[in-house]
């Protein structure tokens, strides 16, 4: 379904619309002028565009896996049953039910209940008539104890959601500066338009003007021809421009959607703002002109690698644990009587230990080594990306002061020229000049229009691509 946004005030009725123009009230909202500016689009990318939801959805994997991981410490409880009965004998009727409740450092509380009955019953599983109930701790003293799976899991996962968020924001500002470039080719390109309309204007009123001297005698008729061609050459550049400039405004339309995934098309009376040049900075937040440390370090790209580095410290402590021995032992009191809390003492009891180690453990010292070499390869990533950034910002910095400079020279060059075009402009009416010079001067004008236009585009693109590296475009 293809929205013109023309009409849009025409289906306000609908419940998307009013969705769209309650969110875009004073700083977002596409009102009835002509002009659709850098920030009204920007607004609409950010809170519709396809991709930047998805992105949302990145951080709620974050946190569904924190969650998961949080589920192995849930308490538990546990019923186990067995009944054997066989012409007419019942052999036994066991009951095992358990409360568990895991917590931290593979330490493990439980309470239990057991009732066993029947012919065949083995003597060891034999309990007082109303049931044994028993409540003990069972523990890891040497494998497990100070980093174990279920620890590491959980830690990792917190660790994991702040990855996920700032996945999110690299993914988002990655979408906003391919829209934001696509704004810039859209203004570009209107612009040239622009200029070859106005010069086809030009062209026309020297070719009425050369026309009426003609027939008045005082211009020969070579002049006619030469004003018709050039005006033929504007009409061919207008055009050209034209279906150039109608390309981009329907690349521009790629990124803009309603509630819904409702796909917009961008009306053909809507113009691009051309006082983007003076706005872009406020726009982007890309008016830094000091990289301090703490921009670098809160970097997305430095964030996410120095939390990937803490997740596999965690990896390389649980791979050292795992090659002490496994040590595990637990304690119950028993009692049959639940109701006297005093009948619990250390001379009823069940107690246990459970001792293994592999002996060469070379499967442990591969995970351990496995798991140092990640860490090194994390760490040399972390360094890189850090020199990379800082060498990107400061090249891209020194990109936008080359591009104004030229800019400033090119305005120059264009006024120059523009003077020029008088004066011949003038010479030719004195019949002192030749139409071929007039055009000529003129062709060099539209070039360097043109030029200032494209070193002006370089500019916004720059600082575009400086917020991008910055990471703020998304705030």
């Amino acid at each position: 379904m293809i929205i013109n946004i023309k009409h849009i005030n025409a289906l306000k009725t609908l419940s998307f619309i009013c969705l769209f123009t309650l969110n875009f009230s004073a700083e977002g909202q596409i009102t009835n002028d002509s002009i659709f500016t850098l920030e009204e689009y920007l607004g609409i990318v950010k809170q519709f565009h396809p991709i930047a939801k998805q992105a949302r959805l990145i951080a709620s994997e974050g946190e569904a896996k924190l969650l998961k991981a949080r589920g192995t410490f849930d308490p538990k409880i546990q019923v186990d049953f067995n009944n054997k009965e066989f012409k007419g004998t019942e052999y036994y009727n066991k009951l095992n039910a358990a409360f568990k409740i895991p917590t931290w450092y593979g330490i493990e509380l439980k309470a239990n209940y057991e009732d066993n009955e029947g012919y065949y019953l083995s003597r060891e599983s034999t309990v007082p008539e109303d049931g044994l109930y028993s409540v003990g701790v069972s523990m890891s003293l040497a494998k497990g104890f100070l980093a174990n799976e279920r620890m590491t899991t959980l830690k990792q996962a917190k660790l994991y959601k702040n990855i996920a968020i700032n996945k999110q924001r690299s993914t988002v500002n990655e979408v906003l500066y391919n829209a934001i470039s696509t704004y810039f080719n859209w203004l570009k390109s209107y612009q040239e338009f622009q200029v070859y309309n106005d010069y086809l204007v030009n062209a026309d009123e020297r070719l009425q003007n050369v026309i009426t001297s003609f027939e008045a005698g005082d211009k020969p008729a070579v002049d006619t021809l030469e004003a018709s061609i050039n005006y033929k050459n504007r009409a061919l550049d207008v055009e050209k421009s034209r279906i150039k400039y109608l390309k981009s405004q329907l690349e521009l339309s790629n990124y803009l959607w309603l509630e819904n995934n409702i796909p917009v098309e961008l009306d053909y009376s809507l113009k691009p703002d051309v006082n983007s040049p003076l706005v872009v900075d406020t726009v982007l937040n890309s008016s830094v002109l000091q990289v301090t440390d703490s921009i670098l370090e809160n970097h997305p790209k430095i964030k996410a690698l120095e939390l990937k580095q803490k997740q596999l410290v965690l990896e390389r402590r649980l791979k050292t644990s795992n090659l002490l021995p496994k040590i595990d032992v637990q304690y119950n009191f028993l009692t049959s009587d639940y109701e006297q809390i005093n009948s619990l003492n250390t001379a009823n009891y069940k107690a246990g230990i459970n001792v293994s180690v592999p002996l060469f453990l070379r499967k442990e010292r591969g995970d351990l080594k496995l798991a140092k070499i990640k860490l090194q390869d994390v760490n040399f990533d972390l360094s890189a990306t850090r020199v990379s950034l800082l060498n990107k910002i400061n090249a891209v910095q020194q990109e936008i002061n080359s591009y104004e400079t030229q800019s400033s020279i090119v305005e120059n060059l264009v006024d120059d020229y523009k003077k020029l075009v008088i004066a011949e402009e003038k010479k030719f009416q004195l019949g002192e000049g030749s139409l071929f010079l007039i055009n000529y001067r003129e062709a060099k004008l539209i070039e360097t229009e043109l030029k200032n236009i494209d070193v002006i585009n370089k500019v916004l693109n720059t600082k575009a691509n400086f917020a991008q590296i910055l990471n703020t475009l998304e705030e």
